[in-house]
């Protein structure tokens, strides 16, 4: 059931970054980072109280009360996941596909990790029948499941699970024994807020769920790594807790003191941060919705995207086309459309999917232009798609997934 990525290629050592916003860095969070540049005295592990009371702010205006003592901030994360790996313990399960970096996690740990398939309507949660046959099956084979991953706003398939999807594949996993950790790092990336609303795994089963939120998905770039943890309030997460700054402090994964202060600033939510977030966010919906267009017209697949700033393609009904261009499993995939689009495509198979299924996801941000006075200019304008420079990128992504047919 494991499987491994790239099985008979060679191990895939360099995951994709996750899409970036591709706009210049807020100036109001640029002045805090350089006012920081002349502190000396190094952030904690696990962050200082300034981040750490910032993060609960930023979880009590979203129906999540929380005591700074029950949060852990690290330098992205990756680092903060390793650390809640380690701190949990057990076989981890994790939905078909994935982020990109969650199964090399827990394989450098050495924990098995097993890829249950997701619902129709959605990825980022795993279906709760599938959920249950992989525990009944990896304990049938001796194995320890004891923790799933998942993420409500999804990163690749720029989902959004419906409160019904995430009870249910809750519940049985919590039914199971499982603890979970939600990956909530896109949930302030949704494209439509008024109409579609992220429901966290914390509200349905708070005692059974650590949530995981990377800053670079909404708020800062992607090159001031920060992330912050939040623990359940149970007497048994204590010395989990402890266990995870323990792993941090070994690694020396703390915050950065300049990206400290900038990110507390942002999880305060100030009214440039949140104007800034809903407009990317709009911004990126406006593009998304066009490339999503742009796909099916091609006559490939995909899902709508509602949240993050791309979208997951698959380009099986162009599998013989592809092969007369020497293209046959996702891998090729990933190297042909990185060349002709001039922008990262990572194949499926980083996401966990089938090496031989043609799946790729495709960023919006290079669609925004190449400078930042052009992204600018799209952020700014009423209707971007109007924009000679985004309409020139967004015509030549068409005609490359035209020429497939």
């Amino acid at each position: 059931m494991q499987g491994t990525v790239g099985e008979g290629r060679g191990p895939v050592r360099y995951g994709p970054p996750a899409p970036g916003s591709g706009l210049p860095v807020l100036p109001e969070l640029a002045a805090v980072l350089a006012g920081g540049a002349g502190r000396t005295e190094a952030e904690p592990p696990g962050g200082g109280a300034a981040l750490r009371e910032a993060a609960c702010g930023y979880w009590l205006r979203r129906g999540l009360p929380t005591a700074p003592e029950r949060v852990v901030a690290a330098p992205g994360a990756q680092a903060l996941l390793i650390a809640l790996l380690g701190a949990y313990g057990g076989d981890v399960l994790m939905p078909r596909p994935c982020p990109a970096w969650w199964t090399p996690q827990a394989r450098l740990l050495g924990r098995p990790a097993y890829h249950v398939p997701t619902p129709a309507e959605c990825g980022g949660v795993p279906d709760p029948y599938a959920l249950l046959e992989t525990v009944r099956r990896v304990r049938a084979e001796g194995g320890r499941p004891r923790l799933l991953l998942l993420c409500v706003a999804d990163d690749p398939t720029a989902t959004v699970a419906p409160p019904e999807t995430v009870r249910e594949a809750c519940e049985a996993a919590v039914g199971e024994g499982l603890h979970i950790v939600s990956d909530e790092t896109w949930r302030d990336t949704v494209h439509r807020p008024h109409e579609t609303v992220p429901i966290s795994p914390a509200e349905m089963c708070p005692g059974e769920v650590t949530v995981l939120a990377d800053l670079g998905g909404a708020f800062t770039p992607p090159g001031w790594p920060a992330a912050v943890a939040r623990f359940p309030d149970t007497a048994a997460d204590v010395p989990r807790r402890a266990r995870c700054l323990d792993i941090l402090a070994a690694l020396g994964a703390a915050v950065a003191a300049p990206i400290a202060a900038a990110a507390a600033l942002a999880l305060t939510e100030p009214a440039p941060v949140v104007e800034r977030t809903r407009r990317a966010a709009a911004l990126h919906a406006r593009v998304a919705a066009a490339a999503h267009h742009a796909v099916l017209d091609a006559g490939a697949m995909a899902r709508l995207p509602q949240a993050g700033r791309h979208l997951y393609a698959d380009l099986g009904p162009f599998r013989t086309r592809l092969a007369a261009q020497g293209v046959t499993d996702s891998m090729e995939l990933e190297d042909y459309l990185t060349a002709r689009l001039a922008a990262p495509a990572p194949g499926g198979h980083r996401f966990g999917d089938e090496l031989g299924a043609l799946r790729v996801r495709l960023a919006t941000g290079p669609l925004l232009g190449s400078t930042d006075e052009q992204r600018l200019d799209a952020l700014d304008a009423a209707d971007p798609l109007q924009l000679p420079h985004v309409h020139e990128e967004l015509s030549r992504f068409a005609s490359v997934l035209a020429e497939l047919r």
